[in-house]
């Protein structure tokens, strides 16, 4: 079997699961051919680990030097898993060099940018590829088919609450996320897969936006509200630490791929929550509008001490809620291992009132409410990450829930999160088509 040639672009700890992928279940048709990261400790962290595997060692690049990188190993298609602010011109790069890309969300964070991709696909022909893995999870294909089969008629509006605990959402201030001008603030880095599965769900388009929300837990000034005392910097350091701190001594992955790394860039992955420098919101409410008609209610905590997502589509003809406890509770004695985000392994947490679970019920008008069976997998999101990479590295099949996603669902994706961080500068509503990207102002 012909071995599709494949690039690597940005080393960090998402890059892992691509790295598994093209080496084990798919190394019969993938070969991992180069890595272009400007980290030397990163890029080497994940070639060593093909060598150790038995493999050919892939050369290693600057981003400097991504269009010779791809000429040179003859890549074919190139994987971004780089920060988010660097994906647009990443893209960009990668089409007009002649490679397809895959790459993780959010596909950007801005609307010039988002416009940009847009025109280097036209321009080039070529495919970009996004991974929704959330779309895989069987929780979310259960409720996808539900609404798709008709059974609460056509959908009026949605109610969708997303909680991240003090374990998972603590972690996002922590790390370069926490400057909205690198991530694009949570609307767009995490909220970006929320924003997907209403799209996907009810198969439309945002059209209308109203944002509130600020920083009201984290952050120097909340510390100080609240009398929290001097903090160190970062929670790599002796003494005593508290459930907030993370010291990347505790992991061996994350001191390979971070602590052992920071001579050469000062990039630092475990600072303090509570520090200064934080421009992203940890409590946020949305109203979106969607052409067909919908409204949708939409809110994120970042600091809940339990993880989890509600939402409720209501439609002409009944309504569907779909409840999903990642992780009841956040106990300080824990610590933050074995894994920070809950969604991300098949694990179960300590028997308490909130056990995890997921239940999805639908009841049409007249008639009793009904639980709809959810086939959940094993691995990574009810096993829907390998659905994911299925797809990914062997192709998309004939999938009656539409669930591969490309640029266009990106663009819609992300449309939310960035009229909602206009939104919340102007305090006014944002209509997407202010946005000036022709896939949402009627002109494609």
């Amino acid at each position: 079997m012909t071995h599709t040639r494949y690039a690597l672009v940005g080393a960090g700890h998402r890059a892992q699961m691509y790295v598994d992928a093209i080496t084990g279940t798919h190394a019969d048709r993938a070969e991992l051919v180069a890595i272009c990261e400007p980290n030397p400790v990163r890029a080497e962290h994940y070639r060593d680990q093909l060598v150790e595997r038995g493999l050919r060692a892939p050369t290693l690049w600057s981003p400097d030097d991504l269009e010779q990188m791809i000429r040179d190993s003859r890549a074919e298609r190139v994987i971004i898993t780089a920060r988010d602010d660097l994906h647009a011109s990443l893209i960009v790069r990668s089409l007009d060099a002649g490679a397809d890309v895959v790459v993780e969300k959010p596909l950007t964070i801005d609307a010039p940018s988002a416009a940009a991709i847009e025109d280097a696909v036209e321009r080039t022909g070529r495919s970009v590829v996004l991974t929704f893995n959330y779309r895989y999870s069987p929780r979310n294909s259960a409720l996808r088919q539900v609404i798709q089969d008709g059974r609460i008629g056509r959908v009026t509006s949605i109610d969708f609450s997303w909680m991240l605990d003090t374990k998972h959402g603590a972690d996002y201030f922590r790390r370069w996320h926490r400057e909205k001008e690198h991530s694009g603030g949570l609307l767009v880095h995490k909220a970006s897969h929320h924003f997907d599965l209403v799209n996907w769900w009810i198969r439309d388009e945002p059209r209308r936006v109203f944002a509130s929300g600020g920083l009201r837990f984290y952050g120097a000034e909340n510390a100080r509200a609240r009398d929290l005392g001097e903090r160190p910097k970062r929670g790599t350091h002796d003494g005593r630490h508290d459930p907030f701190e993370l010291d990347l001594r505790d992991d061996e992955r994350l001191r390979a791929l971070y602590l052992e790394a920071e001579s050469h860039d000062g990039y630092l992955r475990d600072r303090d929550v509570f520090g200064e420098g934080i421009t992203i919101e940890d409590n946020l409410a949305l109203v979106v509008d969607y052409a067909g008609g919908a409204t949708m209610s939409y809110s994120l905590n970042a600091h809940a001490p339990w993880e989890g997502y509600r939402v409720a589509v209501n439609g002409t003809e009944g309504r569907a809620e779909l409840e999903v406890v990642e992780r009841g509770a956040v106990l300080e004695d824990e610590g933050l291992h074995p894994v920070l985000d809950p969604s991300a392994v098949d694990s179960a947490g300590p028997a308490s009132l909130r056990p995890q679970g997921e239940r999805l019920i639908v009841q049409r008008h007249w008639e009793d409410a009904v639980e709809i069976p959810i086939e959940a997998g094993e691995g990574g999101h009810g096993g829907g990450d390998d659905l994911l990479l299925a797809d990914v590295f062997v192709g998309p099949g004939d999938d009656p829930l539409a669930r591969p996603a490309g640029w266009a669902d990106g663009v819609r994706s992300i449309a939310v999160g960035i009229a909602g961080n206009l939104s919340l500068a102007s305090g006014l509503p944002v209509h997407t088509s202010e946005l000036r990207i022709r896939l949402l102002d009627g002109r494609r």
